[in-house]
């Protein structure tokens, strides 16, 4: 048993005993909020795109598992480090504020051994059951993300384009895993994740623009910009995703059907960009948060499945 006092400087007499196995619970809970656990799913099924599209038909589940495994506990540390270098920040937004590190159920000390645990035990996984390509690529979006994405967020606003390269990353690992090399297929998959990254952030950074500034983040241009900015880069970016997401057709590496599907998601996701455009508003933001949500994955698995059967 475990005890914790009611409140600060309460006595042990009035102390609430807490049974071992909830304090042991709720420190799981904190660590696996720490991983950002569901970003991590998301990262692992867009490695498991680029490994089939990699894989030329020779698909093996063992290396795939290495993979998966190993891209998932760098990716952990990734999000782990960030947040020690974001805790002070991150106590000062409310979006953010009760984290485990702001709150302190957490310490800085124990995190960053964690995560270095993560970092190299999975860094030497895909090294030693993967290939060294996979391994260099993964630490990469490590560093890029923890070591110049994070420390420019409090400088510039281009720290958006810096993050999004190893946003772009996930897929181009799981191409490497599969063993073949990179070619031009991979960096399709980059581009069309790199571009589809602008407008989701955007809008995510226009909804708690003013938490950021308070914060001292530039998420966006001028931290609170003019009328129409934020809106207008998201419909730059719309527009250049589309030609791009309709390169796998050109290039022989999907079929038609994909075609029509990234034709119709693509516009369907510059609609929602020109009305947020048109009417920066949170709602408006916020459907645009979701249509970059469902498109996403749509596309994905629709080039994924149109490949295989090209």
């Amino acid at each position: 048993m475990s005890q914790y006092p009611t409140q600060p400087g309460s006595s042990p007499a009035k102390a609430i005993a807490i049974p071992a196995e909830n304090v042991w619970r709720a420190k799981l809970t904190d660590y696996i909020e720490l991983a950002k656990l569901r970003i991590s799913v998301m990262v692992l099924a867009t490695v498991v795109v680029g490994y089939l599209l990699g894989s030329r038909g020779e698909f093996n589940i063992i290396v795939l598992l290495h993979a998966l495994w190993g891209v998932g506990l760098v990716a952990a540390a990734s999000s782990m480090l960030n947040q020690v270098l974001e805790r002070r920040t991150d106590a000062l937004m409310p979006r953010t504020q009760n984290r485990p590190l702001p709150t302190g159920r957490v310490t800085s000390l124990e995190t960053i051994l964690f995560a270095s645990v993560c970092g190299i035990y999975g860094t030497l996984h895909l090294m030693l059951f993967v290939n060294p390509l996979t391994a260099f690529l993964t630490l990469s979006t490590l560093i890029m993300y923890v070591a110049i994405y994070t420390p420019l967020k409090r400088c510039t606003s281009f720290c958006t384009t810096v993050g999004a390269i190893p946003g772009a990353l996930p897929p181009v690992l799981g191409f490497a895993a599969a063993g073949h090399g990179l070619t031009l297929d991979a960096f399709w998959l980059f581009a069309i994740m790199f571009l589809w990254q602008f407008p989701h952030f955007l809008a995510i950074a226009w909804m708690y623009r003013e938490q950021y500034a308070k914060a001292g983040l530039h998420m966006l241009p001028g931290q609170l910009p003019r009328k129409y900015v934020t809106g207008s880069m998201a419909v730059l970016y719309a527009i250049a995703l589309l030609p791009v997401s309709l390169m796998p057709v050109y290039f022989g590496v999907a079929g038609p059907v994909y075609g029509v599907i990234a034709a119709a998601f693509g516009i369907a996701y510059l609609i929602y960009s020109i009305r947020f455009l048109r009417d920066e508003t949170r709602q408006t933001a916020r459907k645009l948060l979701f249509c970059s949500l469902f498109y996403l994955p749509v596309i994905l698995t629709t080039l994924t499945i149109s490949y295989l059967n090209t």
